[in-house]
């Protein structure tokens, strides 16, 4: 009786060990600790990667503030440093009128016409106005890119 009470056992033993090795008890018991390990991870990943994102968020609205104001008043300087065409146009009316009162043959100085001192440094201050104002542009379309990925 001995031996048959021994297969039984056995028998019931490989029922059980085939019923476990199915079930999926089994499988949450040996991976309860990579479970804790990965949800924490989880948890504390999206913590900073959400820390981040605001961050970044609010360092881009900063961005793109400062440069919408930085192109209002550089865009205002540029206006303002744009030559007067009325003074154009006055000084040659001026010399029309020198003209059809001297009569054709009259020799008139036309070098009051052209504004050749300061020119250069004219030109370099709209240049430099024009870049940082491109730069300006660029750096809010980054900032909006940046925002809206």
């Amino acid at each position: 009786m001995s031996d048959f009470v021994l297969s039984q056992r056995s028998t019931t033993l490989e029922q059980i060990l085939d019923v476990l090795r199915g079930s999926t008890i089994a499988e949450e018991r040996g991976k309860d600790f990579n479970s804790k390990f990965w949800a924490t991870y989880k948890k504390v990943a999206n913590e900073h990667d959400d820390d981040f994102l605001s961050r970044a968020n609010d360092d881009m609205g900063i961005i793109l503030t400062f440069a919408g104001l930085f192109s209002a008043v550089n865009s205002t300087f540029i206006i303002g440093m744009q030559p007067n065409p009325g003074e154009t146009t006055n000084a040659l009316l001026l010399q029309l009128i020198l003209i059809m009162a001297g009569g054709p043959n009259a020799v008139h100085d036309i070098s009051d016409l052209s504004s050749s001192t300061g020119y250069s440094s004219t030109v370099w201050m709209q240049t430099l106005a024009y870049a940082s104002l491109a730069f300006s542009v660029l750096a809010a379309f980054g900032a909006v890119l940046g925002k809206q990925w």
